[in-house]
C-alpha cells in the first residue's frame, strides 16, 4: 500500500494528460494506442487493475457532438455549402477529434482512480 505523500508526489491531471504511471508519472500507461500495459517500467506500479470502462468515451462523445454539431450548424447557416463539402469537414473532424481525446481521458480516468484509490465494490464506512 503506497502512503498519501507518495500519491501526492504526481498530479492526476499531469500524469493522465501526458499518459503515464499515476504513482511516478515517469512511465508509459499504454502498450499500445488503447492498450494498457501489464506495469510501470520505473516504479513496477501494476496496472492490471486499473479500468477506465466506458466513461471518457461517452464524455468524448457528448462534448464532440455539442462542439461539431454547433460548427457544422453555423457553417450551413452562413456559408451554405453542399453536403459533400460537410462530408469532408466533419467525418475528419469526429474521428480525428475522437481519436485524439479518447487516449488521454482513459488515462486521466486511471490517473484519478489510483490517485483517490478507487475500487470497485468498496463503500465507505
Amino acid at each position: 500500500m503506497t502512503n498519501l505523500s507518495e500519491k501526492n508526489a504526481v498530479s492526476p491531471l499531469r500524469a493522465g494528460l501526458l499518459c503515464r504511471c499515476p504513482r511516478c508519472g515517469q512511465g508509459k500507461l499504454y502498450d499500445g494506442f488503447f492498450t494498457f500495459g501489464q506495469k510501470c517500467t520505473y516504479c513496477d506500479l501494476d496496472y492490471t487493475n486499473f479500468d477506465s470502462g466506458d466513461g471518457p468515451a461517452v464524455f468524448i462523445i457528448m462534448f464532440l457532438g455539442f462542439l461539431i454539431v454547433g460548427l457544422a450548424l453555423v457553417v450551413e447557416v452562413k456559408f451554405e455549402p453542399p453536403l459533400w463539402l460537410h462530408l469532408i469537414l466533419w467525418i475528419p473532424s469526429i474521428m480525428g477529434g475522437s481519436l485524439g481525446l479518447l487516449r488521454p481521458s482513459k488515462a486521466l480516468m486511471v490517473a484519478a482512480q489510483y490517485h483517490f484509490n478507487a475500487s470497485e465494490g468498496k463503500l465507505d464506512q
